[in-house]
């Protein structure tokens, strides 16, 4: 047992668990920030442009029966209505591509700053690092090499 907790010690500690917990983290208040824009900022004028709360809008296919309460004061829901909420769709679809449209931004800022900073480190590098003089190799003929040959045999005499 000593092992086991041992080893999820081990796998907690790891930087991707870690990591992994603060894009969670990260993420559930970036939904927050993205819902509250949707829900409080776009939705209210495209419910203004629609002439309602577009999260309401519903296809009704059985409407809900009331009927006197005892008192006599007020109605009471015998049965439900039955309804599709169509509007309530419509806002989840325009809630994700808002979030994929603002993550697209985002990603794209940051790979742009990433591409950028990694150019004026290699403008550095190449700016710094010295200039080895380039060393030219004469090309070697087999007449050469055969040249070559005869002298050393010639030696060797």
């Amino acid at each position: 047992m000593r092992k086991f907790f041992k080893e999820f010690g081990e796998f907690i500690k790891r930087g991707s668990v870690l990591d992994l917990a603060v894009g969670m983290i990260i993420g559930t208040a970036f939904n927050a920030i993205v819902k509250s824009l949707v829900n409080d900022v776009l939705m209210p004028l495209v419910g203004l442009a629609v002439g309602g709360s577009v999260s309401e809008a519903k296809l009704v296919l059985i409407k809900e029966v009331t009927e006197p309460d005892a008192l006599g004061t007020g109605l009471v829901v015998v049965d439900p209505e039955v309804a599709i909420y169509y509007g309530r769709f419509i806002q989840s679809i325009i809630d994700f591509l808002l979030i994929a449209l603002t993550i697209f931004i985002i990603v794209k800022i940051v790979s742009g700053l990433r591409a950028r900073r990694e150019k004026l480190f290699a403008k550095k590098q190449a700016e710094v690092a010295p200039v080895e003089p380039e060393v030219v190799v004469p090309e070697v003929t087999t007449n050469d090499i055969l040249l070559e040959i005869r002298d050393l045999l010639k030696k060797e005499e």
